[in-house]
């Protein structure tokens, strides 16, 4: 028998996205493969199941039916108990599977002997670009949270020059310069905003001048080295903190927007804007904390929820922003997950090297155990 491919609904609340589209159906039914789709799968991203069975899918209204027998479960978001149930042992997962914090989920695959990959851990490497689902999600994050806080926010954002008065530009303040921050920052400049970022790695200035904002950050010799021959960030002095927290807060005052993106992995989000932060804001002001899920960078800020401060701060804490763009946040996931799977499947059939980097980096259970490091520890 050929490979068989099964993908079901997401069935977390506000989850719009879905794991593959006509084009990338057509894709895997072309390598011979046979792809399973449960009724309603792609409704929220404007993807009826007709599309699906042109492109080759056979569609079925029932859970257990899609997963009976598949050899390769595809989904946005991990699977459920109830899936993780009608799986055959020796099945395969591929998710954003956000092993750090659904510890459950990732046990019950352990204990099913279901062999899953957390699209997150993709290692970010030349040859994985492709597959790179945390920056092609975050690049759609980027741009919404900067459209959701032009919506939230009571005046224009570009300058206007009327008969009866000037109009000012909108201040914008982007604090974490990754794909998300850039995105935020080039979107901004588009609306017209006025645009300042910060981030703790020097190497980013360049980037954020390119796009036409200002860098933002104490630029003494300690942040010059403030970064590792991998990119990474060090970790600052006390001093240096203080002349940074000092800048900032000096700078948040005087901004209209501030959206926040700042996430570690497998540990809560750092809170970069602090309560008295918040209550130096002018009336009106706006916060869009992208890590609400991870914790929060902003301090007051709720999962889902747009909160209003005593001093007239609007602080939006919605979730899943690539699920606010879900036509293109699936396209570009769906052909992640085709890139990866790639690596899973040769001639027809299913050939799993663990050994492959990309592979190594990313898988969590195998044999019955939780094999990465990191999330068994």
């Amino acid at each position: 028998m050929g490979l068989t491919i099964a993908v079901t609904r997401e069935r977390r609340e506000g989850e719009t996205r879905c794991a593959v589209t006509a084009e990338t159906v057509k894709k895997f039914v072309g390598q011979g493969a046979t792809v399973t789709i449960e009724a309603g799968t792609g409704l929220g991203s404007s993807i009826p199941d007709a599309d699906y069975v042109a492109a080759g899918a056979s569609v079925k209204p029932d859970t257990r039916a899609v997963l009976e027998g598949a050899d390769l479960v595809l989904k946005v978001r991990g699977p459920t108990a109830q899936e993780i149930s009608a799986m055959k042992p020796g099945a395969i997962v591929v998710a954003l599977l956000d092993a750090w914090r659904e510890k459950d989920t990732v046990t019950a695959m352990a204990g099913a002997n279901v062999t899953s990959f957390a699209m997150e851990f993709v290692p970010r490497i030349t040859r994985a670009q492709v597959m790179d689902a945390l920056s092609s999600q975050a690049n759609l994050a980027g741009y919404r949270a900067v459209i959701e806080g032009a919506y939230a926010y009571g005046k224009g954002f570009p300058m206007m020059m009327t008969a009866a008065g000037t109009v000012a530009p909108a201040k914008v303040f982007i604090m974490g310069v990754g794909v998300a921050g850039l995105q935020a920052i080039a979107t901004a400049r588009r609306l017209g905003a006025v645009v300042t970022a910060t981030d703790v790695r020097p190497a980013t200035k360049e980037q954020v001048e390119s796009l036409g904002a200002k860098f933002v950050a104490v630029e003494d010799e300690e942040f010059q080295n403030a970064q590792t021959a991998g990119g990474y960030a060090k970790a600052m002095s006390e001093e240096y903190q203080a002349k940074q927290a000092a800048l900032t807060a000096t700078h948040i005052t005087k901004q209209d927007i501030v959206i926040t993106t700042a996430l570690i992995p497998g540990r809560a989000a750092p809170v970069l804007v602090t309560a008295d932060h918040v209550a130096s804001m002018k009336p009106g002001s706006v916060l869009i904390d992208l890590a609400v899920e991870a914790g929060g960078n902003v301090a007051g800020s709720k999962p889902g929820e747009v909160v209003t401060t005593a001093n007239g701060v609007s602080i939006v804490g919605y979730t899943n922003l690539p699920g606010r763009i879900p036509s293109d946040a699936s396209s570009l996931y769906a052909k992640n997950l085709v890139a990866f799977a790639g690596l899973l499947i040769k001639d027809g059939a299913l050939a799993v090297d663990l050994e492959d980097e990309i592979l190594k980096a990313s898988v969590v259970t195998h044999g019955g155990a939780v094999v990465h490091e990191g999330v068994r520890g």
